[in-house]
């Protein structure tokens, strides 16, 4: 009782708002028309918790939501506008969402390449199946003594702190579901690639490569970025841009 009630205590310091949003990188029309289902949405948080994972990771991004679009049936708002996303969050678990929740934040959409319309619908079951789940607060700890001012460390030397927790703090964190959810689909993110030999004895010095699949748990939200099978959508290019139409002002 005593470590769930720490536990809520500290999932609500850690996603109090610190920061401002940062300056959006593409319009809300443009970011709308842009999605498809089985995109991963990345955000640069400006909670406590978001500034521990960007820092962490050494990356903009601290948090992923999936968009399953508004087929996928994840209900609605009270004024009607249909919940498309869903994401682990730090206090209310996995949950679904509307896309506006997002609209004055900076984003980066990740497409998986190739999808079947079954694909998607195991993406939208997984989901649905995994809501109410609570967030894993077994490593969340560890992120806190990374925030907290004692013991008295200083900054440059307090990341190595977390060496002494469970061993990966960033293990804690939203992406773990989604990455769950394409391996369910052997889809791949950043998988362990070894270079083996070749059986082939007409080439001695041929060489295969054998994709090993990393635990979920390892996974970032920088590493939809990062990985060679997503690609990267850019709202505004995608929407017809044409900068000989850019209003200059003169000042």
């Amino acid at each position: 009782m005593l470590l769930n009630w720490l536990s809520r205590r500290l999932a609500a310091y850690l996603s109090k708002q610190v920061t401002r949003h940062s300056v959006r990188t593409s319009t809300w029309e443009t970011l709308q028309k842009s999605l498809q289902p089985g995109d991963v949405l990345l955000v640069e948080g400006n909670t406590r918790i978001s500034a521990a994972i960007k820092f962490l990771t050494q990356s903009t991004w601290s948090h992923a939501a999936l968009y399953l679009g508004p087929e996928a049936g994840l209900g609605a708002t009270g004024n009607g506008e249909p919940h498309v996303l869903v994401e682990a969050d730090l206090e209310e678990g996995i949950r679904t969402l509307p896309l506006s929740f997002y609209r004055h934040t900076h984003t980066r959409v990740c497409r998986p390449v190739g999808l079947s319309e079954e694909d998607i619908r195991q993406l939208a079951d997984y989901s649905k199946s995994r809501l109410g789940h609570q967030y894993d607060m077994k490593n969340v700890f560890d992120l806190a003594r990374y925030l907290f001012p004692t013991p008295p460390v200083p900054v440059r030397y307090r990341h190595k702190l977390l060496a002494f927790g469970s061993g990966d703090p960033t293990r804690a964190i939203c992406s773990t579901f989604i990455a769950e959810g394409f391996q369910q689909l052997r889809y791949p993110i950043l998988p362990v690639v070894k270079t083996l030999p070749s059986d082939d004895p007409d080439c001695e010095d041929c060489v295969y490569e054998q994709f090993r699949v990393r635990h979920h748990s390892l996974f970032t939200p920088r590493d939809f970025d990062a990985s060679p099978y997503f690609r990267i959508i850019k709202p505004t290019l995608e929407d017809n841009f044409d900068y000989r139409a850019i209003d200059w002002g003169n000042r």
